[in-house]
């Protein structure tokens, strides 16, 4: 007669008592405070979001539904994209688009090359004038960029560039903003790495191009966002300086919509979720790049 064994009681599970949530600091927030932070973020996400969301959702509406309708509706009762092909046949979008791409691309290789090399100056170099020539782009930043645009425009007429993609660069082919970013990352980087490379012969291109530099990808990825947003989204300066249809960037073609269908608020949603995609796509390939450069280029005194 054999004996068959009970297999021993499963344990009981667990308990896991949670703690209060804490801050970066440590310090207790309470149930009200958690609440109203997150509140207040829905709040911004709302207004920072919302709007474009409308604008998505208008530019599926048809021609049929009512986009005024009260209560709103914010979902498409038949979703279409035949806006998005009207835009097209409507204006050269295309063609705006690439010329508003080539500006960009300009924009962001002359910011990277030249923010980088001059914050590499301003942070490391030894040299007399550093001070006055930082104090010099931080006064940059604070004239108004509409108060030299005339300026900016007779230069460009003395040089032969009006009418041309090139006079939409050069103005801003090197921020104030950006240099001063590139400097803060490299103030941040130890002055023993460099020390150690001049040490074993490097010299001053050798130090920026193999040591400093790859050290501040993450600056350099803010710098590439934002030169490429101010150049993708400028609308006076290509305005001003343009005056050949084919020569137009995106902001100024889209112009075309207002005036054209000024009550086809469809079209003109439309026009405006093309003009955004590009960045949109642009931050989610350099997202990571970004927030890590956010502490590179943090403030130092």
């Amino acid at each position: 007669m054999s004996v068959v064994e009970k297999a021993p009681p499963a344990p009981a599970p667990a308990v896991v008592h949670r703690g209060p949530v804490t801050d970066e600091h440590g310090r207790r927030i309470r149930v009200w405070e958690l609440v109203l932070r997150y509140v207040l973020l829905l709040f911004v996400l709302a207004l920072t979001v919302g709007p474009f969301l409308w604008q998505l959702s208008t530019s599926l509406k048809g021609p049929t539904e009512d986009i005024f309708s009260s209560p709103p509706s914010f979902l498409p009762a038949h979703p279409t994209l035949h806006n998005y092909a009207r835009v097209s046949d409507t204006i050269p979008v295309w063609d705006y688009a690439l010329n508003s791409l080539k500006v960009a691309t300009a924009n962001v290789v002359t910011n990277c090359v030249g923010s980088a090399l001059a914050g590499y100056a301003l942070a490391r170099l030894r040299y007399r004038g550093r001070r006055v020539a930082t104090l010099v782009f931080i006064l940059a930043m604070l004239v108004p960029a509409e108060s030299i645009i005339i300026a900016q425009f007779t230069t460009m007429r003395e040089l032969g560039l009006n009418n041309s993609l090139v006079g939409v660069v050069l103005p801003g082919s090197v921020g104030a903003m950006n240099v001063l970013l590139m400097r803060n990352a490299f103030l941040n980087l130890p002055f023993e790495i460099e020390e150690a490379a001049f040490v074993d012969g490097a010299n001053v291109w050798q130090r920026f191009a193999r040591i400093a530099l790859p050290s501040v990808k993450g600056t350099l990825a803010v710098v590439a966002i934002f030169a490429f947003m101010f150049s993708w989204d400028d609308f006076l300066w290509p305005l001003i300086v343009l005056s050949d249809p084919s020569k137009f960037t995106l902001t100024i073609g889209l112009n075309y919509l207002h005036g054209t269908f000024a009550n086809d608020e469809r079209l003109v949603a439309a026009g405006t979720v093309i003009a955004v995609a590009p960045l949109m796509v642009l931050f989610a390939c350099l997202q990571r790049y970004f927030f890590r450069g956010v502490g590179e280029g943090a403030v130092k005194g």
